[in-house]
Order: C-alpha cells, then sequence, then structure tokens
C-alpha cells in the first residue's frame, strides 16, 4: 500500500498505509531499525509480518511487522498533497493525475464504483438486458445541436473534404434512439455510457464528457410506469451506497457538505446517518406536479428570475430549485411538457388548447433535474407528420421503419450519473465527482 503517516518513537516505529480498499488505514507497527530515509508520507511499501488483534480501540487488527520494503519513494517536498492537510476540492482538482490519492477523491471513487454495480444489478435484476450503444453517431437525439463532430487528422491537411464514414459523425449525446432500435426485441433494456456535449459552459453543473443510466420499457401506456423505475432505480442504488460504503458517504456528510440533508430511501428512520442532522429527505414523499402547474407556481413567486417564467418556455435551473423548494425540498415529477419545447420523439398527449406531450423530469434538492423521461410516439402518421413539419422525414426514415413493423406502446428515461452522486453526497461542483472532468477549455490529461 501507500504510507498515510509515519511515527518514529524511542522504542517503536508505526505506520498508517492503505491500498485504496477502504477509508481505513492498516497500522503497522515495526521496530526502528526498519526505518529509512525513503519511508516517508505518500511512498509505496511492501510490509511483511504478522497480523493481530491491536490493544486499541479505534482499530480491530493491526501488523507487527518483520520486514518492510520501499517499494516506491515519494519527494514529501515536491508532492502537492501534504499529510495531516484536509485539502479544499478546489485545490486537487488541479492535480488529475495524484487527486484520486486524496482521502475525498479516494472516497468518491469507491462509491462511484459502487453505484455502478448496483445499477447494473438493479436492471439485470428487473430482466433488462443491457445494450453497449454506440458512442460514435450519425443522430442528434437531443436535437439541440450540441455536438462534437468526429473529423480524422489527415482530413484537415487534404484539399477534398471527404468524410471518414461518408457521413457527418458525432460523439453521441445520447443512446436513447439505439435503446428504440432495441425495444423492438426486447421488453426491457438499458444501457450506461459516456455521453457528449459541447456545451460552451463553465458552470458547476455541466460537462463535456459524463455518464448517462438511459432505459426503454416496451408496453407501456403510462407515464407512471416509467416514473415507477425510475424511483425504484434510485432507491435500490442509494440503498447499496448507504449499506456497502458507510464511512466514505460519511466522510462527504460530515466535511463536504455537513448541511446536506440526509437522503432517506427506505420511509424509516436511517440511522447509520442520524448524526447528520435532523431533516431528511423521504424519496417515498415526492411530488408530481405538471407543466402547467409548475409554471403557475414561478409566476406568483415573491421571488426574482433571471428568466421569467412563461408558458412554451423551458424551466431554467432556477425555476427547478425553486420548485423543489416550494414543494418543501421534496422530490419533484414535472410532467406533461409544451409539445413544440420537446425533441420529436415524445408522444403528443392530443389536448388542448395548451398542445402537450407525455414528458417527465425529477427535479431534486440542490442539483435541479436528476432524470428525463418521456412516453414515445408509436404512432406511424403521428411521427410522420412531425417530422414532414421538421424537414427531417429523409434523415429518420429508419426511425419511421421501427413503427412500421411490429411497433408497441414505449417509453424510457435518462439519469445523470455524475449529477445522481452530486445528489446523494452534496458535492456542489460536477468536476468533483468524475475522475477526469472535461469541460470547456479544460481537458487535463
Amino acid at each position: 500500500g501507500w504510507v498515510r503517516s509515519v511515527r518514529s518513537q524511542k522504542e517503536v516505529l508505526f505506520l498508517h498505509i492503505n491500498d485504496g480498499s477502504s477509508l481505513e488505514n492498516l497500522q503497522v507497527v515495526a521496530d526502528p531499525s526498519l526505518e529509512n530515509r525513503d519511508l516517508t508520507f505518500g511512498s509505496a511499501v511492501e510490509v511483511q509480518g504478522k497480523l493481530v488483534k491491536s490493544p486499541h480501540r479505534m482499530q480491530n487488527m493491526e501488523v507487527k511487522a518483520e520486514t518492510i520494503r520501499v517499494v516506491g519513494p515519494c519527494d514529501t517536498w515536491s508532492f502537492p498533497l501534504k499529510t495531516k492537510e484536509r485539502h479544499p476540492l478546489e485545490y486537487v482538482r488541479q492535480f488529475p493525475h495524484l487527486r484520486c490519492r486524496n482521502n475525498t477523491l479516494g472516497s468518491l471513487l469507491r462509491i462511484r464504483s459502487e453505484a455502478t454495480a448496483a445499477i447494473h444489478s438493479f436492471f439485470q435484476d428487473n430482466g433488462y438486458v443491457h445494450i453497449h450503444t454506440p458512442i460514435i453517431t450519425s443522430n442528434d437525439c437531443e436535437g439541440a445541436g450540441e455536438l462534437f463532430q468526429i473529423e480524422v487528422s489527415w482530413a484537415r491537411e487534404s484539399a477534398e473534404k471527404t468524410h471518414f464514414f461518408n457521413v457527418p459523425a458525432f460523439l453521441t449525446v445520447s443512446g436513447q434512439l439505439h435503446l428504440e432500435v432495441m425495444a423492438g426485441a426486447f421488453t426491457h433494456v438499458f444501457t450506461f455510457g459516456p455521453t457528449f456535449r459541447a456545451e460552451n459552459s463553465q458552470s458547476r453543473r455541466h460537462l463535456a464528457e459524463f455518464y448517462m443510466v438511459e432505459a426503454e420499457l416496451s408496453f407501456t401506456e403510462s407515464l407512471q410506469d416509467i416514473m415507477q423505475v425510475m424511483e425504484d432505480l434510485f432507491k435500490t442504488a442509494t440503498n447499496t451506497v448507504l449499506s456497502k460504503c458507510p464511512r466514505d458517504v460519511e466522510l462527504f456528510h460530515k466535511y463536504i457538505a455537513p448541511a446536506q440533508k440526509v437522503i432517506n430511501v427506505t420511509g424509516k428512520s436511517c440511522n447509520l446517518f442520524m448524526h447528520f442532522g435532523a431533516s431528511y429527505l423521504f424519496f417515498f414523499s415526492s411530488r408530481r406536479i405538471s407543466y402547467n402547474e409548475a409554471v403557475e407556481i414561478l409566476k406568483q413567486a415573491s421571488q426574482t428570475f433571471t428568466f421569467k417564467p412563461e408558458w412554451g418556455c423551458d424551466i431554467q435551473t432556477e425555476h427547478e430549485k425553486y420548485l423543489v423548494k416550494h414543494c418543501g425540498e421534496i422530490p419533484v415529477f414535472v410532467i406533461n411538457y409544451p409539445y413544440n419545447l420537446k425533441p420529436f420523439y415524445m408522444r403528443d398527449n392530443e389536448d388542448g388548447p395548451q398542445h402537450t406531450v407525455a414528458a417527465v423530469d425529477l427535479l431534486v434538492p440542490g442539483i435541479g433535474e436528476l432524470y428525463g423521461g418521456s412516453l414515445r410516439e408509436e404512432r406511424l402518421p403521428f411521427l410522420e407528420s412531425r417530422l414532414q413539419r421538421l424537414g427531417l422525414t429523409d434523415a429518420y426514415q429508419w426511425y419511421l421503419d421501427l413503427r412500421k413493423f411490429g411497433s408497441v406502446p414505449h417509453g424510457g428515461f435518462g439519469m445523470g450519473f455524475e449529477r445522481y452522486l452530486q445528489c446523494i453526497l452534496g458535492v456542489d461542483n460536477i468536476r468533483d465527482v468524475i475522475p477526469f472532468p472535461r469541460f470547456s477549455h479544460s481537458c487535463l490529461l
């Protein structure tokens, strides 16, 4: 492991070493004769000895060392992480190649690993087929145009403008359309992988590369079915993280976000985290409101917004946070958005005079939007009409084919994985919940 502290006394040498498997260090007790100049904070060591019961209350076991070998020395003077210092997240962010050795990032990466496994287990336990959707695509699923276009290096030097794939190709913004293809053969499918948005944003909420959890359910005609899966996924994954990484989560709730409301996903008191405060976020207490209701709540707010709330306009981050606060700091499902506000694939509600689609967003405290989902338009005439109006019929002929050959009512959702981690840990900046953050004007390593 790696040395976290060295304490040399006249008759005994104490080391704390850590191998990254947990937040807890292993104490090594050795004869002072085993000390050498390379045995410092940050150095990599190999210790041989006996694992014995520790007389100290703070640890169960310790190692009585017989040999200590320094595998890799560490120059403590130039090493940017210092022993016994609680470095701010902004500071360690400067060192993407070293910050994983910091306690906070170590805990985050273990939580991230367990949450990833929990999400896969949830879907597999519920009969979903995992699909590897492509990273390179010719589709713009969101229709926002915030795409990274792929270009090979030799093409820039060539006078001829040719495409490597014969068509313009981009990094994916979502695996949804490819999941819809698979939903024509499997009743439940999901994907979990990197997605990319070319947003020129320096905000704490946006990354150029991030991970998305997406699912598609066939044979469903109800937004309630979609919302139920959203809720169950959140509860299951969070329960797993709380049970498997209690000390790592505790570090965040104590030192990174001490005011964070504890997330209670079982509907009962979560004794493990009761000392973090008397306020609890009960996921079972989520509220459901329509887009129409949301706009009325915002219009009646005493707060002045940067973006004036109007029917037909998107709900901005400031609006999302106000709605969550207005509803009592609990998760809020907002359903039935304006037809012209959403992408072509969302199902027409055929309502009036305010025309809407069967879409849903889940807003959570501190973050705003965590999930986005909808029923998909499975009716061929409706889809043909809309694609024709948008001038997209030729580009999405394959999508129309899905409706011609054994189409069924279906729907799905996507969850930003980094926002999920922000939500359960109370981390303010999304750059601190991913190992190597990529954002506008920054691609370190």
